[in-house]
């Protein structure tokens, strides 16, 4: 159990960040906003440092690899900048004479930020940059063991913040050791909770009494059609599933495969390196990845090499293997290759056609990652729309590295981010990438305009020559 004075830590740790906040945002100004988010920005990004962030997160997770990290770093930090460039959050942000409206940007006040172990320096990096572009303070609850690699992050930009003249209390995490009572408190006196992780995680925010963004599962589920280049989709399969270990939500976990191309698919596949374990031995993998029914913690976000081992499988793949193929065709709870595995395998479903492909998606999509998204490669773009009509998603990612593009890319138009919002499908309260605008508010200033009352036959014409008065 806590400690009261645990509690009264947390309690010292907000007041600190609220009154900083506070000072942020008097006499603020859009050049002192975006100046804090270049500095959190430049702290993860310098090359030394983000080498030093990917190294220690490695060390300290046992999840993913260092070069997968310092890309990510890298990446997802350089495109948020980009996204973030020139947007006004200060200020009016928008005057609209025919309405009567200005709008005022407004800071939230303090976010109340968890993250994940998988992403323990780039998740939060994300959140801090957007929270003071927009002129917030933010409080960090960092899992257990990303506690290392967040305070090595918090240490660079507090480094940073002391070239520009900015307090170190507009960014802080709860002290270690962590616990559920002390991020409980912090997200109770949060003005915003912004939540990426477990499941768990995003309840408690939900039901925690103050304003909540949490996003769902991801359990990625890629149809590949007959329409598709072959070659293309297993490259950027295979690239996508092996980046940083698997450690992404929008990492591939089940591949489901048009018949008549499902071989020549297959052949694909183990070009790229992936190795196919036919339907009859998939039971040994699923003994081996859920030992007494629970993920093996031994694969979780490791190198190919493990992998193989853990599995059983040394000896039995080519040398070239660099992620697992297992054929299969259950799903639901007693099925848990259906489920997210965060590893270097995926699960391999062969489908009749594209509606029997469509339904098996939709199938496991139901069992685990409502909301998340849904992978296509095609040479029919219709069959997207099709997707986006049918199926609980809320994003079709056509002909691209899921994992490269679904949280942003510089070649879609997704938003750079690393939480994924999956509306109501998902038990989320967004349906798009959490961004910048998530963390401000407006105030509308409302004048009065000439009136712009209609009469009832404008409204109800056609109505009534349909059902009469």
């Amino acid at each position: 159990m806590n400690a009261p004075d645990d509690l009264t830590a947390i309690d010292s740790i907000m007041a600190c960040a609220r009154a900083a906040q506070q000072a942020f945002e008097d006499g603020a100004t859009q050049e002192r906003y975006d100046r804090a988010a270049q500095a959190a920005a430049w702290a993860i990004m310098e090359p030394a440092r983000n080498r030093a962030l990917a190294e220690l997160s490695v060390e300290t997770t046992g999840l993913g690899n260092v070069p997968d990290k310092i890309t990510k770093n890298h990446r997802k930090t350089l495109g948020l900048m980009r996204d973030i460039a020139g947007v006004k959050t200060h200020g009016v942000i928008r005057d609209d004479r025919a309405t009567g409206i200005t709008e005022i940007a407004r800071p939230i006040g303090v976010i109340g930020a968890v993250v994940p172990s998988t992403n323990p320096a780039a998740t939060p990096a994300n959140n801090i940059i957007n929270a003071l572009k927009c002129g917030n303070a933010i409080v960090l609850s960092p899992s257990p063991k990303g506690v290392p690699a967040c305070d090595m992050l918090l240490r660079y930009i507090h480094a940073e913040f002391d070239k520009i003249g900015l307090d170190h209390d507009l960014v802080q995490m709860v002290p270690a050791p962590g616990s559920k009572a002390k991020t409980q408190r912090m997200l109770e006196t949060s003005d915003l909770v912004v939540v990426t992780g477990s499941q768990d995680n995003v309840r408690r925010a939900y039901t925690c009494g103050t304003p909540a963004i949490g996003v769902g599962a991801g359990n990625v589920t890629v149809i590949v059609d007959e329409t598709a280049d072959l070659d293309a989709a297993a490259e950027k399969i295979a690239a996508s599933k092996t980046f940083d270990n698997a450690t992404s939500c929008s990492s591939e976990n089940a591949l489901v495969v048009v018949d008549a191309v499902y071989d020549a698919f297959v052949a694909a596949l183990a070009r790229q390196g992936g190795a196919l374990v036919h339907a009859a031995e998939s039971d040994r993998i699923v003994q081996r990845l859920w030992p007494e029914g629970k993920l093996n913690r031994a694969i979780l976000a490791q190198d190919a090499d493990v992998t193989i081992e853990v599995l059983g499988l040394t000896g039995q793949v080519p040398d070239s293997t660099r992620f697992i193929a297992v054929e299969t065709a259950g799903i639901g709870p007693d099925h848990p290759l259906s489920g997210e595995k965060l590893s270097r395998v995926v699960a391999l479903y062969r489908a009749a056609d594209f509606d029997a492909a469509t339904d098996t998606a939709r199938r496991i999509l139901e069992h685990q990652g409502a909301g998340h998204s849904i992978g296509l490669h095609t040479g029919d773009d219709s069959r997207a729309m099709q997707l986006g009509e049918i199926i609980p998603t809320c994003r079709v990612i056509v002909n691209q590295a899921h994992c490269f593009a679904t949280g942003g890319a510089f070649t879609n138009g997704l938003p750079f981010s690393l939480s994924m919002g999956c509306g109501s499908w998902g038990g989320n309260s967004i349906d798009e990438n959490l961004h910048w605008r998530h963390f401000i508010q407006t105030t509308r200033v409302v004048r009065e305009i000439p009136a712009n009352e209609p009469t009832l036959d404008a409204i109800f014409a056609d109505y009534w020559d349909v059902a009469g008065q």
